[in-house]
């Protein structure tokens, strides 16, 4: 742009210097405004919120440990003579009754001298057969021999685990062994997700050096088709209290080393400050505050709390 020479043109002076002030003070006019604006929006912003109210009911912490399915009792079939087997009558994994015949062993006396005997005294009747039976009832686990083995007085035949004695067996920290009382119920969850009932019959009189947990007997109503070495979910009531305050998860706010917590409390309908409280019971979706006690009107904002300061301008929304 070329500059204007006044020394020619000395009647265009006083218009330029008027326009230039003209256009100066309207750019600060119009800034002026706009930074008014700014400061208006920055006052006046309100945070959409939702907010509920401090409920008193009863909470209850569940704890879930792993347990195994076992038979405590197992009775060992044993031979009653030195001989030979002569027949088998169960298979591994039948059911037998007490008393019901395991098999039959022929001594070795009468496998080689028992028939001379009877072809020289017909009225003899020497048989030489020993029966063997189940002393309880049962599942055969274990089959030791086959039919013809030679077997001696005492040596074990099979295993018949008791029926009986069938039992989960938990692994209970021992820092946790107060919360786990003599009959108390406990539901247990298969893999399945049946879900069975059960209940505390004994502790084990010893811990697991490495672990240190102590084995808890859970008894079961019979079921035939549990088998043994089975893991489930035992579940179980830790703690339980009744008619105490508690909000939802979503409005317990936290700082990054979960030292301190607060919530956001409306003192009005568009304004919420931070109050700190202490935390107890936690469950699946709410919490239970111990302290401060608040009344049953006072509101708390459950969403849109994050990242607001102590005190905020907010909006309820539906």
């Amino acid at each position: 742009m070329k500059k204007l020479d006044f020394t020619k043109y000395p009647a265009l002076k006083p218009v330029y210097l008027l326009a230039c002030a003209a256009l100066l003070l309207a750019s600060c006019g119009g800034g002026k405004k706009a930074d008014d604006g700014d400061d208006d929006n920055t006052v006046n912003a309100q945070v959409p919120v939702t907010v509920t109210t401090v409920n008193d009911s009863s909470m209850v912490d569940y704890t879930t440990l792993n347990a195994t399915s076992s038979y405590q009792q197992k009775n060992y079939v044993k031979s009653n003579t030195n001989g030979y087997i002569q027949k088998l009558y169960v298979q591994i994994g039948q059911y037998v009754n007490k008393g019901q015949l395991i098999c039959t062993i022929k001594t070795k006396e009468s496998q080689s001298i028992g028939n001379s005997i009877n072809i020289l005294d017909t009225t003899f009747k020497f048989s030489g057969v020993n029966r063997i039976t189940a002393a309880e009832h049962g599942y055969i686990t274990q089959l030791v021999h086959q039919t013809g083995d030679y077997v001696q007085d005492g040596e074990q035949l099979a295993v018949i685990s008791d029926r009986s004695s069938f039992a989960f067996i938990m692994q209970l920290p021992y820092e946790m062994r107060q919360a786990v009382k003599q009959g108390q119920s406990v539901q247990l969850i298969l893999p399945d997700q049946r879900t069975i009932s059960g209940t505390i019959a004994s502790f084990m009189p010893t811990v697991d050096t490495a672990s240190q947990t102590q084995g808890v007997v859970i008894k079961i109503p019979d079921d035939n088709t549990i088998p043994e070495n089975l893991v489930v979910k035992a579940k179980f009531v830790r703690t339980a209290k009744a008619n105490t305050q508690s909000l939802p998860k979503s409005a317990v706010l936290a700082n990054e080393t979960q030292t301190e917590f607060w919530v956001m409390k409306l003192i009005n309908p568009t304004t919420a400050i931070k109050v700190l409280v202490t935390k107890g019971l936690e469950t699946e979706d709410r919490v239970e505050i111990l302290t401060p006690k608040f009344a049953p009107g006072d509101k708390i904002v459950v969403t849109g709390n994050y990242g607001l300061s102590d005190t905020a301008k907010i909006k309820i929304v539906q």
